[in-house]
Protein backbone atom coordinates (compact mmCIF):
# COMPACT_ATOMS: atom_id res chain seq x y z
CA UNK A 1 0.00 0.00 0.00
CA UNK A 2 1.23 3.54 -0.80
CA UNK A 3 2.05 5.96 1.86
CA UNK A 4 -0.79 8.31 0.85
CA UNK A 5 -3.09 5.44 0.72
CA UNK A 6 -2.03 3.62 4.28
CA UNK A 7 -2.58 7.63 5.57
CA UNK A 8 -5.41 7.57 4.14
CA UNK A 9 -6.80 4.40 5.73
CA UNK A 10 -5.03 5.76 9.06
CA UNK A 11 -7.67 8.71 8.98
CA UNK A 12 -10.54 6.76 8.19
CA UNK A 13 -9.95 4.28 10.83
CA UNK A 14 -9.40 6.77 13.84
CA UNK A 15 -11.85 7.11 16.72
CA UNK A 16 -14.43 10.21 15.69
CA UNK A 17 -14.21 12.94 17.89
CA UNK A 18 -17.01 15.81 19.76
CA UNK A 19 -16.25 18.20 16.59
CA UNK A 20 -17.49 15.15 14.43
CA UNK A 21 -15.37 13.71 11.18
CA UNK A 22 -17.91 14.49 8.84
CA UNK A 23 -18.07 18.28 9.94
CA UNK A 24 -14.79 18.59 9.18
CA UNK A 25 -15.21 17.09 6.06
CA UNK A 26 -17.27 19.40 5.15
CA UNK A 27 -16.03 22.19 6.28
CA UNK A 28 -12.82 21.58 4.35
CA UNK A 29 -14.62 21.11 0.94
CA UNK A 30 -16.52 24.64 1.52
CA UNK A 31 -13.24 26.40 2.57
CA UNK A 32 -11.25 24.90 -0.27
CA UNK A 33 -13.87 26.00 -3.11
CA UNK A 34 -12.74 29.21 -1.85
CA UNK A 35 -9.22 28.48 -1.69
CA UNK A 36 -8.35 27.07 -4.56
CA UNK A 37 -4.84 28.86 -5.75
CA UNK A 38 -4.59 30.49 -9.13
CA UNK A 39 -2.04 29.01 -11.39
CA UNK A 40 0.14 31.92 -11.26
CA UNK A 41 0.09 33.16 -7.37
CA UNK A 42 1.54 31.26 -4.53
CA UNK A 43 -0.07 30.31 -0.78
CA UNK A 44 -1.07 33.40 0.97
CA UNK A 45 1.71 32.74 4.23
CA UNK A 46 4.38 32.75 1.45
CA UNK A 47 3.23 36.27 0.09
CA UNK A 48 2.83 37.63 3.26
CA UNK A 49 5.99 36.55 4.58
CA UNK A 50 7.54 38.39 1.40
CA UNK A 51 6.47 41.00 2.21
CA UNK A 52 3.55 41.59 -0.79
CA UNK A 53 1.76 44.58 -0.87
CA UNK A 54 -1.97 44.59 -1.38
CA UNK A 55 -3.02 40.87 0.16
CA UNK A 56 -6.71 40.92 1.47
CA UNK A 57 -6.22 39.73 5.01
CA UNK A 58 -3.74 37.68 6.99
CA UNK A 59 -2.82 34.42 6.38
CA UNK A 60 -3.11 32.13 10.39
CA UNK A 61 -1.92 28.96 11.16
CA UNK A 62 -1.01 27.98 14.48
CA UNK A 63 2.76 26.36 16.38
CA UNK A 64 1.66 22.91 17.66
CA UNK A 65 -1.52 22.65 15.75
CA UNK A 66 -1.26 18.87 14.90
CA UNK A 67 -1.44 17.27 18.01
CA UNK A 68 -2.04 16.30 21.72
CA UNK A 69 -4.96 18.64 21.69
CA UNK A 70 -7.44 16.97 19.02
CA UNK A 71 -9.30 14.08 20.08
CA UNK A 72 -8.23 12.44 16.26
CA UNK A 73 -4.30 12.58 17.33
CA UNK A 74 -4.94 11.54 20.72
CA UNK A 75 -6.57 8.21 19.11
CA UNK A 76 -3.95 8.19 17.36
CA UNK A 77 -1.13 8.07 19.90
CA UNK A 78 -3.19 5.49 21.75
CA UNK A 79 -3.18 3.18 18.85
CA UNK A 80 0.67 4.28 18.44
CA UNK A 81 2.49 5.17 21.72
CA UNK A 82 6.08 6.00 20.88
CA UNK A 83 6.21 9.39 19.99
CA UNK A 84 9.60 8.46 17.99
CA UNK A 85 7.16 6.38 15.75
CA UNK A 86 4.42 9.52 15.13
CA UNK A 87 7.45 11.74 13.80
CA UNK A 88 9.37 9.22 12.21
CA UNK A 89 6.98 7.23 10.03
CA UNK A 90 6.12 8.70 7.10
CA UNK A 91 2.67 7.46 7.26
CA UNK A 92 1.49 8.26 10.60
CA UNK A 93 3.54 11.86 10.12
CA UNK A 94 1.29 12.69 6.91
CA UNK A 95 -1.88 11.49 8.69
CA UNK A 96 -1.09 13.56 11.84
CA UNK A 97 0.07 16.87 9.80
CA UNK A 98 -3.21 16.61 7.68
CA UNK A 99 -5.77 16.18 10.43
CA UNK A 100 -5.63 19.90 11.75
CA UNK A 101 -5.48 20.71 7.72
CA UNK A 102 -9.02 18.56 6.99
CA UNK A 103 -10.37 19.90 10.44
CA UNK A 104 -9.66 23.79 10.25
CA UNK A 105 -8.11 24.63 7.12
CA UNK A 106 -5.41 27.12 8.14
CA UNK A 107 -3.07 28.82 5.85
CA UNK A 108 0.07 27.14 6.63
CA UNK A 109 0.70 23.74 7.34
CA UNK A 110 2.99 22.43 9.59
CA UNK A 111 4.91 18.94 9.04
CA UNK A 112 4.59 16.64 12.56
CA UNK A 113 8.32 16.77 13.65
CA UNK A 114 10.50 17.34 16.35
CA UNK A 115 13.52 19.75 16.25
CA UNK A 116 15.66 17.31 17.81
CA UNK A 117 14.57 14.79 14.78
CA UNK A 118 17.83 15.40 13.13
CA UNK A 119 20.14 14.38 15.95
CA UNK A 120 20.90 10.88 15.12
CA UNK A 121 21.82 11.56 11.58
CA UNK A 122 24.90 13.69 12.96
CA UNK A 123 25.59 10.87 15.73
CA UNK A 124 23.98 12.09 18.90
CA UNK A 125 21.26 9.09 19.48
CA UNK A 126 18.52 10.47 21.83
CA UNK A 127 15.18 8.06 23.55
CA UNK A 128 12.16 10.54 24.79
CA UNK A 129 10.89 9.95 28.16
CA UNK A 130 7.35 9.84 29.09
CA UNK A 131 8.62 11.32 32.45
CA UNK A 132 11.86 13.22 31.19
CA UNK A 133 11.04 14.24 27.63
CA UNK A 134 14.25 14.04 25.84
CA UNK A 135 16.90 11.93 27.25
CA UNK A 136 20.74 11.83 25.39
CA UNK A 137 22.78 9.16 27.28
CA UNK A 138 26.72 10.52 26.33
CA UNK A 139 25.81 14.40 26.31
CA UNK A 140 28.69 16.74 24.36
CA UNK A 141 30.84 18.05 26.78
CA UNK A 142 34.11 17.76 25.48
CA UNK A 143 36.43 18.62 22.44
CA UNK A 144 36.62 14.74 21.53
CA UNK A 145 33.02 14.38 21.45
CA UNK A 146 32.43 17.12 19.27
CA UNK A 147 35.37 15.87 17.07
CA UNK A 148 33.01 12.25 16.67
CA UNK A 149 30.08 14.36 15.52
CA UNK A 150 29.37 13.62 11.82
CA UNK A 151 28.17 15.70 8.59
CA UNK A 152 24.47 14.98 8.60
CA UNK A 153 23.70 11.79 7.22
CA UNK A 154 20.05 13.32 5.41
CA UNK A 155 19.42 9.58 4.07
CA UNK A 156 18.61 8.59 8.19
CA UNK A 157 15.63 11.46 7.55
CA UNK A 158 14.22 10.12 4.71
CA UNK A 159 10.86 10.08 6.40
CA UNK A 160 11.08 14.03 6.74
CA UNK A 161 11.48 14.05 2.91
CA UNK A 162 8.84 11.48 1.57
CA UNK A 163 6.43 13.19 4.14
CA UNK A 164 6.81 16.75 3.15
CA UNK A 165 6.35 15.50 -0.87
CA UNK A 166 3.09 13.40 0.37
CA UNK A 167 1.78 16.55 1.85
CA UNK A 168 2.94 19.71 -0.60
CA UNK A 169 0.80 17.21 -3.34
CA UNK A 170 -2.10 16.49 -1.07
CA UNK A 171 -2.51 20.26 0.12
CA UNK A 172 -2.33 21.15 -3.62
CA UNK A 173 -1.54 24.81 -3.50
CA UNK A 174 -3.68 25.52 -0.86
CA UNK A 175 -1.97 26.64 1.71
CA UNK A 176 1.87 26.74 2.30
CA UNK A 177 3.94 23.91 3.27
CA UNK A 178 5.93 24.75 6.08
CA UNK A 179 9.26 22.75 7.74
CA UNK A 180 11.37 23.59 10.77
CA UNK A 181 14.54 23.75 12.56
CA UNK A 182 15.51 24.23 16.17
CA UNK A 183 18.47 26.81 16.15
CA UNK A 184 21.71 25.67 16.94
CA UNK A 185 21.84 27.10 20.38
CA UNK A 186 18.41 25.36 21.34
CA UNK A 187 19.71 21.90 19.81
CA UNK A 188 23.05 22.50 21.66
CA UNK A 189 21.24 23.15 25.35
CA UNK A 190 19.82 19.47 24.97
CA UNK A 191 23.34 17.88 23.24
CA UNK A 192 25.02 19.57 26.51
CA UNK A 193 22.72 19.34 29.21
CA UNK A 194 21.46 15.61 28.18
CA UNK A 195 18.08 16.52 27.87
CA UNK A 196 15.42 19.26 29.34
CA UNK A 197 16.65 21.60 31.77
CA UNK A 198 15.67 24.76 33.62
CA UNK A 199 18.69 26.14 34.79
CA UNK A 200 20.73 25.48 31.56
CA UNK A 201 23.93 25.43 33.90
CA UNK A 202 26.28 23.05 32.21
CA UNK A 203 25.69 24.76 28.51
CA UNK A 204 26.04 28.44 30.06
CA UNK A 205 28.96 27.43 32.13
CA UNK A 206 30.99 26.21 28.70
CA UNK A 207 30.07 29.98 27.29
CA UNK A 208 33.54 30.67 30.55
CA UNK A 209 35.09 27.04 30.94
CA UNK A 210 34.90 25.73 27.63
CA UNK A 211 34.33 28.25 24.61
CA UNK A 212 36.27 26.05 21.83
CA UNK A 213 34.40 23.18 22.67
CA UNK A 214 31.32 25.30 22.72
CA UNK A 215 31.81 27.07 19.19
CA UNK A 216 32.75 23.69 17.77
CA UNK A 217 29.93 22.52 18.26
CA UNK A 218 27.46 25.36 17.24
CA UNK A 219 29.60 25.48 14.26
CA UNK A 220 28.58 21.77 13.80
CA UNK A 221 25.41 21.98 14.05
CA UNK A 222 24.50 25.04 12.18
CA UNK A 223 26.07 23.64 8.96
CA UNK A 224 24.02 20.37 9.95
CA UNK A 225 20.87 22.94 10.38
CA UNK A 226 21.58 24.51 7.06
CA UNK A 227 21.81 20.92 5.02
CA UNK A 228 18.57 19.98 6.40
CA UNK A 229 16.49 22.93 5.78
CA UNK A 230 17.57 22.49 2.14
CA UNK A 231 16.66 18.98 2.06
CA UNK A 232 13.16 19.93 3.07
CA UNK A 233 13.08 22.66 0.78
CA UNK A 234 14.01 20.27 -2.28
CA UNK A 235 11.24 17.83 -0.67
CA UNK A 236 8.95 20.74 -0.89
CA UNK A 237 8.70 23.20 2.25
CA UNK A 238 7.79 26.61 0.51
CA UNK A 239 8.92 28.40 4.63
CA UNK A 240 10.67 27.30 7.38
CA UNK A 241 10.85 28.34 11.14
CA UNK A 242 13.89 28.32 12.85
CA UNK A 243 12.96 27.77 16.86
CA UNK A 244 15.77 29.43 18.71
CA UNK A 245 13.30 28.18 21.84
CA UNK A 246 15.45 28.75 24.65
CA UNK A 247 17.21 31.65 23.22
CA UNK A 248 15.60 33.81 25.66
CA UNK A 249 17.09 32.07 28.17
CA UNK A 250 20.23 33.86 27.61
CA UNK A 251 21.00 38.22 28.63
CA UNK A 252 20.39 39.52 25.17
CA UNK A 253 24.34 40.19 24.91
CA UNK A 254 24.90 36.65 25.51
CA UNK A 255 22.19 35.60 23.04
CA UNK A 256 24.18 38.07 20.93
CA UNK A 257 27.28 36.01 21.24
CA UNK A 258 26.44 32.87 21.36
CA UNK A 259 23.46 32.37 19.04
CA UNK A 260 22.92 35.00 16.92
CA UNK A 261 25.92 34.55 15.04
CA UNK A 262 25.13 30.82 14.01
CA UNK A 263 21.06 31.69 12.96
CA UNK A 264 23.07 34.18 10.72
CA UNK A 265 25.06 31.66 9.19
CA UNK A 266 21.91 29.38 8.60
CA UNK A 267 20.03 32.23 6.89
CA UNK A 268 22.66 33.59 5.04
CA UNK A 269 23.55 30.16 3.50
CA UNK A 270 19.80 29.48 3.06
CA UNK A 271 19.34 33.37 1.20
CA UNK A 272 22.15 31.80 -1.31
CA UNK A 273 20.81 28.44 -2.27
CA UNK A 274 17.41 28.94 -1.57
CA UNK A 275 16.58 32.51 -2.22
CA UNK A 276 12.87 32.00 -2.96
CA UNK A 277 12.03 30.60 0.66
CA UNK A 278 10.95 32.79 3.61
CA UNK A 279 12.77 32.39 6.77
CA UNK A 280 10.84 33.09 10.12
CA UNK A 281 12.36 32.97 13.45
CA UNK A 282 10.95 32.44 16.61
CA UNK A 283 12.27 32.90 20.39
CA UNK A 284 10.56 32.01 23.59
CA UNK A 285 10.41 35.49 25.60
CA UNK A 286 11.94 37.80 22.96
CA UNK A 287 10.81 40.50 24.49
CA UNK A 288 14.45 41.84 25.01
CA UNK A 289 15.69 40.80 21.81
CA UNK A 290 13.66 42.38 18.93
CA UNK A 291 16.22 44.42 17.64
CA UNK A 292 18.74 42.01 18.15
CA UNK A 293 17.00 39.09 16.03
CA UNK A 294 15.90 41.64 13.07
CA UNK A 295 19.58 41.59 11.46
CA UNK A 296 19.60 38.10 11.43
CA UNK A 297 18.30 37.83 8.04
CA UNK A 298 15.44 36.65 8.32
CA UNK A 299 11.86 38.00 6.49
CA UNK A 300 9.99 37.48 9.83
CA UNK A 301 9.66 37.49 13.13
CA UNK A 302 7.57 35.73 15.71
CA UNK A 303 6.68 37.36 19.04
CA UNK A 304 5.82 35.76 21.61
CA UNK A 305 2.57 36.57 23.56
CA UNK A 306 4.00 38.73 26.14
CA UNK A 307 5.09 41.15 23.55
CA UNK A 308 2.51 43.54 22.60
CA UNK A 309 1.79 43.55 19.17
CA UNK A 310 1.85 47.23 18.36
CA UNK A 311 4.87 47.74 20.59
CA UNK A 312 6.31 45.02 18.72
CA UNK A 313 6.05 46.42 15.96
CA UNK A 314 7.22 49.95 16.45
CA UNK A 315 10.50 48.45 17.50
CA UNK A 316 11.01 46.68 14.36
CA UNK A 317 9.52 48.69 11.65
CA UNK A 318 7.64 47.83 8.50
CA UNK A 319 10.28 46.93 7.00
CA UNK A 320 10.61 43.23 8.05
CA UNK A 321 7.50 40.36 8.57
CA UNK A 322 5.90 39.58 12.45
CA UNK A 323 4.08 36.81 12.85
CA UNK A 324 1.92 36.42 16.39
CA UNK A 325 0.76 36.52 18.71
CA UNK A 326 -2.29 36.20 20.29
CA UNK A 327 -2.13 34.44 23.75
CA UNK A 328 -2.84 30.47 23.82
CA UNK A 329 -4.93 31.01 26.59
CA UNK A 330 -7.52 33.49 24.64
CA UNK A 331 -8.74 29.87 23.06
CA UNK A 332 -10.35 29.13 26.62
CA UNK A 333 -12.50 32.27 26.61
CA UNK A 334 -15.35 33.11 25.12
CA UNK A 335 -15.52 32.78 21.17
CA UNK A 336 -16.39 36.75 21.05
CA UNK A 337 -13.09 37.67 23.25
CA UNK A 338 -11.32 35.67 21.09
CA UNK A 339 -12.69 37.45 17.88
CA UNK A 340 -11.85 41.04 19.27
CA UNK A 341 -8.46 40.06 20.50
CA UNK A 342 -8.02 38.28 16.89
CA UNK A 343 -8.99 41.40 15.74
CA UNK A 344 -7.12 44.07 17.88
CA UNK A 345 -3.88 41.69 16.85
CA UNK A 346 -4.24 42.41 13.36
CA UNK A 347 -4.91 45.90 13.58
CA UNK A 348 -1.89 46.15 15.48
CA UNK A 349 0.47 44.35 13.38
CA UNK A 350 -0.96 46.08 10.33
CA UNK A 351 -2.31 45.70 7.11
CA UNK A 352 1.21 44.03 5.37
CA UNK A 353 3.99 41.63 6.65
CA UNK A 354 1.67 39.90 9.16
CA UNK A 355 1.49 35.73 9.78
CA UNK A 356 -1.47 35.54 12.39
CA UNK A 357 -0.48 32.32 14.78
CA UNK A 358 -0.73 32.17 18.93
CA UNK A 359 2.33 34.07 20.65
CA UNK A 360 3.56 30.19 21.44
CA UNK A 361 1.99 26.71 21.01
CA UNK A 362 -1.27 25.04 21.25
CA UNK A 363 -1.97 23.80 24.88
CA UNK A 364 -3.20 21.13 26.02
CA UNK A 365 -6.75 20.83 26.16
CA UNK A 366 -7.98 23.32 23.91
CA UNK A 367 -11.21 23.07 22.52
CA UNK A 368 -11.07 22.07 19.32
CA UNK A 369 -14.22 25.27 18.42
CA UNK A 370 -12.09 27.51 19.71
CA UNK A 371 -9.09 26.58 17.04
CA UNK A 372 -12.17 26.26 14.19
CA UNK A 373 -13.18 29.89 15.09
CA UNK A 374 -9.90 30.96 15.16
CA UNK A 375 -9.39 30.38 11.59
CA UNK A 376 -12.80 31.14 10.85
CA UNK A 377 -12.70 34.61 12.05
CA UNK A 378 -9.49 35.23 10.27
CA UNK A 379 -11.15 33.46 7.05
CA UNK A 380 -13.43 36.67 7.11
CA UNK A 381 -11.17 39.19 8.00
CA UNK A 382 -10.65 41.67 5.04
CA UNK A 383 -7.90 44.16 5.57
CA UNK A 384 -9.71 47.44 3.35
CA UNK A 385 -12.72 46.44 6.30
CA UNK A 386 -10.11 46.88 9.23
CA UNK A 387 -8.50 49.72 8.32
CA UNK A 388 -11.21 52.53 6.29
CA UNK A 389 -10.62 55.82 6.77
CA UNK A 390 -7.30 55.39 8.36
CA UNK A 391 -3.59 55.56 6.85
CA UNK A 392 -1.20 53.01 7.70
CA UNK A 393 1.79 54.65 7.72
CA UNK A 394 5.11 53.96 7.06
CA UNK A 395 6.84 52.97 10.85
CA UNK A 396 10.37 53.29 11.22
CA UNK A 397 12.43 51.01 13.40
CA UNK A 398 13.15 52.81 16.94
CA UNK A 399 16.36 53.50 17.10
Amino acid sequence: MSPTATATAVFLSAAPSSFSTRRRRSRLAAISASLSPSSSEEPLLVRAARGEDGLPRPPAWMMRQAGRYMAEYQALAKRHPSFRERSENTDLIVEITLQPWRAFAPDGVILFSDILTPLPAIGVPFDISDSKGPVIQSPVRSEEQVRQLVPIDLDKLHFVGESLRILRNEIDGKAALLGFVGAPWTIATYVVEGGMTNTYTNIKSMCHTAPNVLRGLLSHLAQAISDYIIYQVNSGAQCIQIFDSWGGQLPPHVWEQWSKPYIRQIVSRIKKECPHVPLVLYINGNGGLLERMKDTGVDVIGLDWTVDMADGRRRLGNGIGVQGNVDPAFLFSPLPVLTDEIHRVVKSAGPKSHILNLGHGVLQKTPEEAVAHFFDVTRSLRYDTLFQGSVAGELQAVA
